[in-house]
Parts: C-alpha cells; sequence; structure tokens
C-alpha cells in the first residue's frame, strides 16, 4: 500500500473511533445556545456545578409546561447546592417570542435554551417534551434520563455519593418532530463535491487558506476530514464562524454567520464520516488570487515605523505617528492596515489630526479630528458608507495605536496603512463617536457584572456600524437606542463577545436616531474562574489599556442628516 494511502486510511480509521465515542450516547457533548431572552448558555462553563439537568420543553405541550413548572420548583431547591437546571427547546413550531411569552404566562422564570438547528436535540435525543437527563460535570454524562419525577431522587444520590436509583419511564407527554433525523439514512449521500466543499469555499476559506489567519488550510478533503471533529465542535459551541451578533436584532452587511440549513448541512455530513463521495476536490483544485491588499491597491501607502516584538513578556501600547505624505486635502473613501506579522498585531486603532496640532497622545478614545479606520483580525479594512468620506488634510499627523502580543519567537512588525480616495468631495461627510466609561469596577469572582456609557444625540443622525470593544474578561455587549417618543430598540446585541474577533457591524439598512436619542452601550464582564480568558479572577478589575485590565468602549459610526432629510424624517 502507498505510504499516503496508508497514513488516509489509518486517519480515517481513527477518526471513526473519535466519532463513535464523541457520540456515545450516555456523553454529552459541549454546545452553546441562546435563551428566551437573548442570554447565551455554554454547556461546559456549568462544569462547577453539582449537576446539570436539562429538559425538552414544547411551548404548547401541556405535559412540557408541568414539567417545567415542577423542574423550577426542583430548581429553587437545588440551587444553593450547585444544580444547574435548563430547558431545551427543539421544536420546529416554536420560536423566541412564544417561548418567552408561554414562560412568562407560566410565571417560570428557567431559562429555555433555542435549538433552531435540532442538532442539539437530536444528539441528546429528546424525542418527546418533558423527558429529562441529569449529567454529572464530572464526566459530562448522563447519569438519569426519564420522567420528571425521578430527578428529585437522582440528584440526591448525587449530592449524598449514593448509587443513582432506576430511571422512571417517561409517561406519555408530546412528540418533537426531527425531520432531519427521519433523513439520517441520507446524509452519507451528501455530496462533498457538489455541496460541503462549495460551502466551505464560500464561508471559511479566506481566513483557512495559505497565508489566511486561519490556524490550518483547508486544502482538500483529507485535511477537512482530520480536522471534521473540531468543525463539528466549534459549529455546536457557535465559536465558528467568527460572528457573534444575536440574529433576533438587526440585518448586518459583514454577517459571517452559517444559515440554520448550511449548519445541519455540515453538521451531518461530519456525523455521517465526512464521505468524500464522487467527484473531484474543489478544494485541491481551487485556485485564486488572494490580493495582497484585501480592498485592491491603495492610492497612498504609507509605512508604519518598525516595531520590535519579544519572543515574550507585555509589550505596552506603542503609539508611532506617521505623516500624510501628500501636499493637498483629499476625501478618503476607505482605509485599511496590511499587517507585517499577523501572529503578533492584535489591532491597530488610527487617528489623525490636522498640521500644527501635534501628535495629540491622549488617552485611548480621546477625541481628535477623526480616525480612518484599523484591523483586528479577521477584518478586511474600512470602506465607508456610499457617498460618504472623511477629510484628510495635507500633511496631516496620522497616530497609530498598536497592540502586540508576543508568540514565542522575537520578530519585527513592518505593517503599512492603504489609504483609497476619492475622485471628488463625496456628498456628506462621516463622522463617528465613542462611548466610554472609565469609571466601573469589576468585583473578583464575579460571573456577570455588567457597566453603561451613553450619548444623547443633539442633531439626527444616521447610524453606520456599532463596535463594541472589552478584554478578556469580555462576556455580552449591546446597543440600545431609546428614542424621544418613548419607544427602544437593541441596535446591536452580543451575547457571546469574544476578545479575539473584534467585528465592526455594519448595518444593512443604515438606522435613523432622531434628535433627543440616548443610545446606551453595556458590557457584561465574567471574573470568575469559569472564564478561561480570565487572567486573574482574584482581582477587583478597572479601565486599563492592557488586555488583562478592561475597558467600556463603544464606537458608533454615523453622519449628522442634512436639514432636508430631516425634514423627509419629519414626515415619516
Amino acid at each position: 500500500m502507498h505510504r499516503r494511502n496508508y497514513f488516509i486510511t489509518a486517519a480515517a480509521a481513527l477518526w471513526a473511533l473519535c466519532l463513535a465515542n464523541s457520540m456515545n450516547a450516555s456523553l454529552v457533548d459541549n454546545f452553546e445556545l441562546l435563551d428566551q431572552r437573548g442570554y447565551a448558555h455554554e454547556l461546559y462553563y456549568l462544569s462547577d456545578a453539582s449537576a446539570v439537568v436539562l429538559m425538552a420543553h414544547a411551548s404548547s405541550c401541556q405535559e412540557a409546561n408541568h414539567a417545567a413548572g415542577v423542574l423550577a420548583n426542583l430548581a429553587e431547591t437545588y440551587g444553593s447546592k450547585g444544580v444547574e437546571v435548563r430547558l431545551l427547546n427543539s421544536n420546529l413550531d416554536d420560536d423566541r417570542a412564544t417561548i418567552r411569552a408561554a414562560m412568562d404566562a407560566e410565571e417560570n422564570g428557567l431559562a429555555v435554551l433555542i435549538d433552531d438547528t435540532q442538532l442539539i436535540g437530536e444528539s441528546l435525543e429528546f424525542w418527546r417534551a418533558g423527558e429529562a437527563i441529569v449529567i454529572d460535570p464530572g464526566t459530562w454524562r448522563t447519569v438519569y434520563r426519564g420522567d420528571i419525577d425521578g430527578v428529585a431522587a437522582t440528584l440526591d444520590a448525587m449530592l449524598g455519593g449514593n448509587p443513582i436509583p432506576a430511571h422512571i419511564e417517561l409517561q406519555e407527554s408530546c412528540k418533537v418532530s426531527f425531520p432531519e433525523q427521519e433523513l439520517q439514512s441520507t446524509h452519507s449521500s451528501i455530496s462533498y463535491t457538489d455541496t460541503i466543499a462549495p460551502l466551505l469555499i464560500e464561508k471559511c476559506l479566506a481566513c483557512h487558506r495559505p497565508g489566511g489567519i486561519g490556524p490550518w488550510v483547508m486544502s482538500d478533503h483529507n485535511m477537512v476530514l482530520g480536522f471534521s471533529l473540531m468543525m463539528r465542535e466549534v459549529l455546536r459551541t457557535q465559536r465558528m464562524p467568527p460572528w457573534h451578533a444575536d440574529p433576533h436584532h438587526g440585518r448586518f452587511k459583514n454577517d459571517r454567520s452559517l444559515s440554520i440549513e448550511e449548519k445541519q448541512t455540515l453538521v451531518h455530513w461530519i456525523e455521517a464520516g465526512a464521505p468524500r463521495g464522487e467527484g473531484v476536490d474543489p478544494l485541491a483544485n481551487f485556485v485564486h488570487d488572494w490580493p495582497e491588499w484585501d480592498l485592491g491597491t491603495p492610492d497612498v501607502v504609507i509605512d508604519i515605523p518598525a516595531q520590535m516584538v519579544p519572543a515574550s513578556g507585555v509589550v505596552d501600547y506603542q503609539y508611532p505617528t506617521v505623516t500624510n505624505p501628500l501636499d493637498h486635502d483629499v476625501w478618503v473613501r476607505a482605509a485599511d492596515i496590511l499587517p507585517g506579522d499577523r501572529a503578533a498585531l492584535h489591532h491597530v486603532i488610527t487617528t489623525f489630526r490636522p498640521p500644527g496640532q501635534g501628535s495629540g497622545r491622549s488617552r485611548f478614545g480621546g477625541r481628535g479630528s477623526g480616525g480612518l479606520g484599523g484591523y483586528v483580525p479577521g477584518s478586511t479594512g474600512s470602506v465607508y458608507p456610499a457617498n460618504t468620506g472623511r477629510l484628510l488634510p495635507a500633511r496631516s499627523t496620522i497616530r497609530l495605536q498598536m497592540h502586540y502580543t508576543p508568540y514565542g519567537r522575537e520578530t519585527t512588525d513592518r505593517s503599512q496603512l492603504g489609504i483609497y480616495l476619492h475622485e471628488e468631495e463625496p456628498l456628506h461627510r462621516l463622522g463617528g463617536r465613542t462611548l466610554i466609561n472609565f469609571r466601573f469596577r469589576i468585583p473578583p469572582h464575579t460571573k456577570a457584572h455588567t457597566a453603561k456609557a451613553e450619548h444623547v444625540f443633539k442633531n439626527d443622525v444616521l447610524v453606520y456600524s456599532l463596535l463594541p470593544h472589552s478584554h478578556y474578561r469580555g462576556k455580552a455587549s449591546n446597543f440600545v437606542a431609546f428614542y424621544p417618543n418613548g419607544e427602544e430598540e437593541i441596535l446591536l446585541s452580543v451575547p457571546n463577545y469574544d476578545f479575539n474577533w473584534q467585528s465592526t457591524y455594519r448595518l444593512e439598512t443604515p438606522k435613523i436616531l432622531p434628535a433627543g436619542t440616548r443610545l446606551v452601550h453595556s458590557t457584561t464582564w465574567d471574573n470568575s474562574s469559569q472564564n478561561p480568558a480570565n487572567p486573574d479572577p482574584n482581582k477587583e478589575v478597572r479601565w486599563g489599556q492592557q488586555s488583562w485590565a478592561e475597558m467600556l468602549f463603544g464606537s458608533v459610526t454615523y453622519r449628522t442628516l442634512t436639514e432636508a432629510e430631516k425634514d423627509s424624517v419629519a414626515a415619516d
């Protein structure tokens, strides 16, 4: 046997063994879902619990609603003993609104995790609403499955270190329909050539390519097969694709998420063994001339002074300045940063000041004359909205805030700033502001601590994009508009903030905020030991620029509406 074929065969056999172990009926794999109020819940985050109880839920099922009431009482009784209780709703006839209405009507405060892809309910085999399982967080295996009436005895046995009593079979209850489960035998026929590879090319290859920021390259089917279990895990836990906006609030131009159907197709193909099937390998044959600059060749390229990054330790924020080389004022339509060393460069923020005002090294978030955008991992440059631009005066001083994270090897970063120009003055000047709170204090060992910043707009404005920013303890964030007429609207909710992916959320349809609108930006931090990224859960945390400190920083990009536009808004 050819050595390559031997290793492929061996890898496939090992993969099959790993898949069989991961899908053992008693082992509960990790997952993350949003509940009826938009909060994120990750199963393995509950590793400090003494037990975890999950029950299948359906709003229209009387038996399940009764069982949910019993479970709420159990949560109250056993909560002080470290027991965590959740409901799981995979019912296709339910949505967030119906679930919330049903739970509010029952005055039941339990979190209902909404399994809109049905992937979690399938893996748990929650075929009937009202069925409950009890999970041991020490092993993540089920120790009980059956009727709600057997849960209390199981918890007592677990807490007392006694043998688990016999399971009580679920009484007659409502069946939950899982259409894809009924088609399970066809999942092995999902075409890698026609369905899976094109999906990966469209949604994943921009990062998982040679020279991309992905940790591995989707070069062919064999590589995907080797990483398929990891792909299944990060899809179930919402870590990939890197998009963290709650889909119930707003639509965004740069949405990187997968649809429900795309998630189902990819996971079902993996669970069927990630078969190669017939046909060519589109990944192996994919040819694309990835540009050096994501937005094409800039009109102006400015070399940023080289920055030395040590192999280890802490690197203070660097603040190099460069001078706009142009001798005339220009209108900027886009800007981009080309990183010299992507592994070391964490982010770049730019500001600029006209000649004579100095470099203005101010506090982070301090207001200068404007900014040109910046860089964070996964970003593709800052393209300004149509008919807008920023005026960059001749010989302006451009100041860059550069954050580096050493990665075990001394390196020199030689990044560049690319500027793209309008040929003539655009219709509108683009503006922006930051909502900042410097005064928060996050207590130690706190799983959820929230603070806010706000701004009241004096003029009618048109909002184009929103950016929440915090550090390693960042857990969730949102922007809420409180309108002068008393109404309120969530413009953006990020229930599972990830410091590694600091996305700017560009509204699909710009949002008009009339004069007098109060925009509130909230951030929630997790300063507990359950946060795996937490540098030190024993410390009280305040504002600071380094990543082990914290920030409450929300950026809003907008423009002021013209008088004619104001009249149009008033007429509406």
